[in-house]
C-alpha cells in the first residue's frame, strides 16, 4: 500500500496498513511529577504524584462568578455557552485568556445555566458513549433552540481537559504532560475509550494511558493505606468497588490471591454502564417536595423555580445525611417576580422523605433474583440520554453479581483465581468479601449501611467495608499513582488486561439456500483478560480473505465469556453484543487478481498503548494487512 487509510466506523478509528509507527515507549518522563487526570460525569480533578510524595490533589482556576476568579478542587463539568450580548469587555478572564471568554467553564458555568437551562452543557461524558448520536457532531445542548453554535460530546471533553490542563501549567510552568492517566468508567466500550484518547490528544496530552475509575479508587486506597493495606484484605478475598456518582454507577470486582506469603490483585469483572446516580436522587425529592407545595395550595413551580429547588435539595439532603440529629432542612425557593421585592416560597425537607425516597428508592432491600427493568413499558422514548429505566441500584448490582458469576463459572482460569468455595455458594450472586465505596453519593454513612447490609442478607454473613476510602477524590489521586507506578515500576499493580472477550464476524462456509444468508460464526481473536504486550498466533487456521474489493468486518464483544479462548469459534453471534461495522478494501496481493480470496493465517496482539491489533498475513507473498481499533483498558 502507498500509506495508511484511515477510516472511522461506529467512532471507532480502525487502520489498515502495511506499515504503521510502532506504539510509543513507556519511558518514565524527564520530571519525577506524575499527572492524574478524572474527566468526570458531573466534576473533574487533577491530581499529581511528585517523587516519592504522597499524592495531591490541585487546584483548579475558574470563573466562580459574573466578577470574580478563584481557584476550587473540583472544576463542575459544565460549559455555558451565552448570548451575544451577554459578554462584555470587562467580562472576568482566566489568566491564560487574553480577552473575555466565548463560553465559561466550570463553576460560574454551572450557576449560571441553571437560570438559562438551554444554553447549559452538561453529561458531555455520558453523551461520549452514547452509541445512537454523532458524538463528533454539534449536539450540545441537546435540543436547545437558543444557541447556535452548538458543540459535540468530543468537542466539550477536549475543552474540559484543556482547562485542567491550562490551570495545571499556570500554577505549574514547564510540567511534563507525557504519560499522564486518564480515568474512564470501567464499563466504557472500546468507542467511548477511543474518542477519550482523541479528546485527550486534541487537549495536548501525548501517550496518555486511559485506566477504569474503580480501578484509579482502588489504587488511591492502597496509596492511603501504605503496607497496611494487607491488614485489612487476605488471600481469597473478593472485593467490590462501589461506585457512584452524581450520574453514573459503575462496578468492579477485584481477587486477591497470595503465594509464597505474597497478596497480589486482579480485577476479574466489570459491570454495564449506568446513567443512574446523586443526581437522579435529587431530581426525585425535588418532585416530591413540589408536589407537597401543590397539595397545599401553592402554585406550581415555574421551571426555573424547580431548577432552584434541584439545587436547594441537594445542600439539604447533605445536610441531614451527614447530621443525625436533624429531623427537617429549611429550603427557600427564590421567585423571578417584577416587584421591588421579589417573593420567597418556604418549605422543609424532611428526614423521612430522604429516607423514603433516596434511600429506599434507590437502595431498596431486594432478593438476589430481582433484576432492573430492562425498558419501560412505553413504544415510544424521547430522544436524549439512555438513563437507567429502574432506579433501584440495588437490582442493577445484583445484575452485576449474577453476571460476574456467569463469567467466572465460564473460566478455569478465574475459578481458580476465586477459589471453588465462592462459587459454591447456593445463591445465585457472586457476594464480595469486601467493599471499597467511591463516588459523592457514599460520603453518606446510611448509603454504605445499606450496601453493605443488602449484601450480608444476600450472602447470610457479614460483609465488611475497606476504611480509610476518599470517595471525592480517590479518581484523580490513583490515576496520578498508578502513572508513578508506570513509571518506575514501584508498587503494587491490579492485573487486569482487556475486560471484555472480542470476536470478529467470519461468513460460514454453507451451501446457498434461496431467500437466506450464511450464519455468520465468531472467530475470538482477543479473550477477557488478555494483557497489553501479548500476542497469540492463531496457529493451524486458516481463512479466506477478500481482496480488492470493498468487504464488510463486524466486531463484537462479550462481558461473560472469559472462559472462550483465541482462535475458538462459536457458531453464531446471538450470545454477543456487536460493538463496530467497518468497510473496507483490502488490496490485492502480488500476483492476484482484484475479488479474489486468497488464504490468510491471523495473529493478535493487544499493544502496550491498549490498542487491539488483527493482523492478517499471506504466506506465499509474505505480505501482512493489520486491522487496528483502540481497547485500551489498563
Amino acid at each position: 500500500m502507498a500509506g495508511p487509510c484511515t477510516r472511522r466506523v461506529a467512532d471507532i478509528r480502525v487502520i489498515l496498513s502495511t506499515q504503521l509507527p510502532s506504539a510509543a515507549n513507556n519511558q518514565p518522563p524527564a520530571m519525577s511529577t506524575h499527572l492524574g487526570l478524572d474527566l468526570g460525569t458531573s466534576n473533574c480533578a487533577i491530581a499529581i504524584a511528585t517523587g516519592t510524595a504522597p499524592p495531591e490533589t490541585l487546584p483548579v482556576t475558574q470563573i466562580l462568578s459574573a466578577n470574580g476568579i478563584g481557584e476550587k478542587e473540583l472544576l463542575p463539568s459544565a460549559i455555558y455557552l451565552p448570548a451575544p450580548d451577554e459578554i462584555s469587555s470587562d467580562s472576568p478572564r482566566l489568566p491564560w485568556q487574553e480577552s473575555p471568554p466565548a463560553m465559561f467553564t466550570g463553576s460560574f458555568a454551572r450557576d449560571r445555566g441553571e437560570l438559562q437551562p438551554d444554553r447549559l452543557v452538561v453529561s458531555a461524558k455520558s453523551w461520549l458513549c452514547h452509541p445512537h448520536v454523532d458524538r463528533r457532531g454539534p449536539i450540545l445542548p441537546w435540543a436547545s433552540t437558543s444557541v447556535e453554535q452548538k458543540l459535540s460530546p468530543l468537542d466539550v471533553s477536549r475543552d474540559l481537559l484543556l482547562h485542567l490542563l491550562s490551570s495545571l501549567q499556570s500554577s505549574h510552568a514547564g510540567i511534563n504532560l507525557q504519560n499522564a492517566v486518564l480515568t474512564v468508567p470501567a464499563s466504557f466500550d472500546e468507542a467511548a475509550r477511543g474518542l477519550t484518547l482523541e479528546a485527550a490528544n486534541s487537549a495536548g496530552l501525548s501517550d496518555v494511558i486511559l485506566l477504569e475509575e474503580p480501578q484509579a479508587a482502588f489504587y488511591a486506597w492502597l496509596e492511603n493505606q501504605g503496607s497496611d493495606w494487607r491488614k485489612q484484605v487476605q488471600s481469597g478475598d473478593l472485593l467490590l468497588v462501589c461506585d457512584v456518582g452524581g450520574g453514573t454507577a459503575d462496578f468492579s470486582l477485584i481477587a486477591v490471591t497470595g503465594k509464597s506469603g505474597t497478596l497480589s490483585l486482579e480485577r476479574v469483572a466489570v459491570g454495564e454502564h449506568l446513567l443512574l446516580g446523586g443526581d437522579n436522587m435529587d431530581l426525585a425529592l425535588a418532585h416530591d417536595v413540589s408536589e407537597s407545595l401543590s397539595s397545599s395550595g401553592t402554585a406550581p413551580l415555574d421551571e426555573w423555580q424547580f431548577l432552584a429547588l434541584i439545587q436547594a435539595i441537594r445542600s439539604a439532603k447533605e445536610s441531614l445525611l451527614s447530621d443525625p440529629s436533624l429531623n427537617d432542612v429549611p429550603i427557600a425557593i427564590p421567585s423571578r417576580s417584577r416587584r421591588l421585592v421579589a417573593t420567597t416560597l418556604s418549605t422543609t425537607l424532611t428526614r423521612e422523605q430522604v429516607d423514603r425516597i433516596a434511600l429506599d428508592g434507590f437502595f431498596p432491600l431486594v432478593e438476589p433474583d430481582e433484576m432492573p427493568l430492562h425498558r419501560r413499558a412505553g413504544g415510544l422514548r424521547e430522544s436524549g440520554l439512555p438513563y437507567a429505566p429502574d432506579p433501584a441500584i440495588s437490582k442493577h448490582l445484583a445484575r452485576f453479581l449474577f453476571r460476574a458469576k456467569a463469567n467466572i463459572l465460564s473460566s478455569p482460569q478465574l475459578l481458580e483465581a476465586i477459589g471453588a468455595d465462592k462459587l459454591s455458594d447456593p445463591s445465585s450472586l457472586l457476594i464480595p468479601d469486601a467493599v471499597l465505596f467511591n463516588g459523592g453519593v457514599f460520603n453518606a454513612s446510611p448509603f454504605r449501611h445499606r450496601v453493605l447490609g443488602q449484601l450480608g442478607r444476600w450472602a447470610g454473613r457479614t460483609v465488611r467495608e475497606l476504611e480509610g476510602a476518599r470517595p471525592d477524590h480517590a479518581v484523580a489521586l490513583g490515576a496520578a499513582v498508578y502513572a508513578r507506578l508506570r513509571a518506575t515500576g514501584h508498587g503494587v499493580r491490579i492485573k487486569s488486561g482487556t475486560a471484555r472477550s472480542y470476536y470478529i464476524g467470519m461468513e460460514s462456509s454453507a451451501m446457498a439456500v434461496p431467500g437466506r444468508r450464511p450464519a455468520t460464526k465468531a472467530l475470538c481473536v482477543a479473550p477477557q483478560g488478555m494483557e497489553e504486550g501479548t500476542t497469540h498466533m492463531i496457529a493451524g487456521q486458516e481463512f479466506l480473505l477478500y481482496t480488492g474489493e470493498p468487504s464488510e468486518f463486524r466486531f463484537f464483544q462479550s462481558e461473560v465469556r472469559a472462559g472462550d479462548f483465541v482462535g475458538q469459534i462459536l457458531p453464531d453471534t446471538s450470545d454477543l453484543e456487536e460493538s463496530a461495522k467497518l468497510q473496507v478494501e483490502i488490496p490485492s496481493p502480488s500476483g492476484h487478481n482484484s475479488g479474489e480470496e486468497v488464504p490468510v493465517h491471523l495473529e493478535s496482539t493487544i499493544t502496550e498503548l491498549g490498542n487491539l491489533e488483527l493482523h492478517l498475513a499471506h504466506a506465499p507473498t509474505g505480505e501482512r494487512w493489520k486491522l487496528a481499533f483502540n481497547v485500551r483498558l489498563q
